[in-house]
Parts: structure tokens; sequence; C-alpha cells
């Protein structure tokens, strides 16, 4: 791996082809990813609980990502990474194969209607990529408040025998939430997470 990142960056990743090895830096730090991170209250968050550990997030949305390197930088957060990148893309060959301990997609959009549900980023083909990133033991951590989309979840989930529940798996950040997510707690509304294991069979 290259050498170690200090300080909150802005990397952008969209409509290129490459693996970012030299921004996770040491192979022996625990990296987490936060997919679609928005306005980066959950991935700032985790940063600031564990500085030991190498958090990035990711977005397509520029201006937020800018917003959050400012905030990051003013706080003196310095291991953040940003990644202005397209989440498939970047489980699917811009990380380097087995090299984030947990992956974090909390509420992605549910398109809810029926016509746009092809356009939901959770399929069979998406977990698999995630699989191409994830160290084996690592965890996938998963969030919506919308109840049908988390039910397809689970069905799909049901499928992929290297993903094991694990609810474990996030006890150490319990407390901490996605702006969405505090929207809705704030108007009485749960938001349920789930988190799974991944145990590739080539690793037992």
């Amino acid at each position: 791996m290259g050498h170690l990142l200090r300080g909150t960056m802005l990397h952008l990743l969209t409509g290129t082809y490459c693996v970012i090895d030299t921004i996770l830096g040491d192979t022996d730090r625990t990296v987490e990813l936060d997919l679609g991170c928005g306005k980066g209250t959950f991935a700032l968050g985790l940063a600031a609980l564990y500085p030991e550990r190498l958090i990035l997030g990711s977005d397509v949305m520029l201006g937020r990502l800018r917003r959050l390197e400012r905030k990051a930088q003013r706080l003196g957060v310095g291991n953040l990474q940003l990644l202005r990148a397209n989440n498939l893309d970047l489980v699917a060959y811009q990380l380097p194969p087995a090299s984030v301990h947990r992956v974090h997609l909390l509420c992605p959009d549910p398109w809810p209607k029926a016509r746009h549900r092809i356009k939901r980023l959770v399929t069979t083909d998406f977990l698999c990529r995630v699989a191409r990133v994830l160290r084996p033991g690592g965890i996938l951590h998963m969030a919506t408040d919308h109840l049908p989309y988390f039910d397809a979840w689970a069905r799909i989930l049901q499928r992929l025998e290297a993903f094991r529940p694990d609810p474990g798996g996030i006890s150490d950040i319990r407390d901490l939430h996605t702006d969405f997510e505090l929207l809705w707690r704030e108007n009485g509304r749960s938001v349920p997470h789930v988190a799974f294991r991944f145990e590739p069979r080539s690793a037992g």
C-alpha cells in the first residue's frame, strides 16, 4: 500500500477506472466505508469516535462532500477520506479486493413505487460487489426506514450463504445515526438496522 494520508481530503473518482490503494495507507488499519454518506453526520461521528481507524465516506453529490470536507478540517478530524464515486463502481473495481473491514449502507433511496424498483441499489449483483471488497470476517451494516425494502434485503441475503446474521457486528456504533435517521427519530419513527458477517468458504 502507499503512504498514509493525513487529514481529511476529497478524492474525485467519478468517470475514472482506477484502484485507490494509496488512500488506504497502512494495511493493519481498520477500514470502514460509509456508502452514500450524504451530509456525513454518521461518517464524521464514526471518524471522531475511532481516530485509529480509517473512515471512507462516498457520495456522488460534490457539494455535500466539499461541505463535509470543510467541517472535518475545522474539527481536526484526520482519519476521514471522502470519495466522490458511484457506489457500484466503487465496490466493483475502485477499491482493492478484501480491503474493507465494515461497510455501512444507511437509508439508501428505497424507490418505493413499483415502476422505480429497478433503480434500487441493493440487489444480488451489488451485494456480490460488496463481498469483493469486504475482508473475511468483515461486516455489512444496512438500515432503512422503508420496511418493504428491508424485507427485500432479507430475501436476497438468505440466498447468499457467505453473509451470516451478526447483530453484534454493530454493537460499538449504536449511538451513531445518519441525518435522515435522526429526522425520523424526532418524528417517533424507528429505522431498523441489520448486520451480516462475511464468511466466505475459502476463509474457513
